[in-house]
């Protein structure tokens, strides 16, 4: 039992070290280009995709609702979104990234530090995906959700990838 606290101990150690540098880099984000990560990935997925509601940006980005209607307030009142009624259903507000913002994400750094992608891109993809379903298992922990379900689908999406050789799904587990 000690031994499992003492892991547990290490893995929360080690997710607040990412905390931090991701918090620091957000900071100097804000510093050299006046964004903060979040708003940064909101007017890049903006711009990736075209137009969003509210509720798609929330769930491509993995924030909430609440948060991404505060992120957009701040953003629409530096002209870097404009919010338009769409033409087939009023009652759906679309959000689309001004050239303001496509501008300035051309010249913003990545949300994510430099040296992490490139270190990150220069591992092997079995260790990409390894490192992914890693993470997507405890995000899910932490979401409280099943981590048995969210390493399935993470082996699903190795197994994809072509990335893994096929695994059994055991009895009783979801995707069967």
């Amino acid at each position: 039992m000690a031994a499992d606290l003492d892991v547990c101990d290490e893995v929360l150690l080690l997710l607040r070290r990412v905390i931090r540098a991701i918090d620091l880099h957000s900071r100097s984000l804000i510093g050299s280009h006046g964004l903060t990560a979040p708003q940064a990935i909101i007017l890049k997925e903006l711009a990736r995709s075209g137009v969003l509601t509210v509720g798609e940006i929330a769930s491509r980005v993995a924030l909430g609702k609440a948060t991404v209607t505060d992120i957009l307030k701040r953003l629409e009142s530096r002209g870097l979104i404009r919010r338009n009624r769409s033409r087939d259903d009023r009652r759906r507000i679309l959000i689309a990234a001004t050239p303001k913002a496509q501008l300035m994400l051309h010249h913003a750094p990545p949300p994510l530090q430099t040296h992490f992608i490139t270190r990150f891109n220069s591992l092997p993809p079995m260790e990409q995906s390894q490192l992914l379903a890693a993470i997507r298992s405890i995000a899910a922990m932490m979401d409280g959700e099943s981590p048995t379900s969210a390493t399935t689908l993470a082996i699903d999406a190795c197994e994809r990838a072509s990335l893994l050789p096929p695994v059994a799904t055991p009895p009783g587990v979801a995707g069967e």
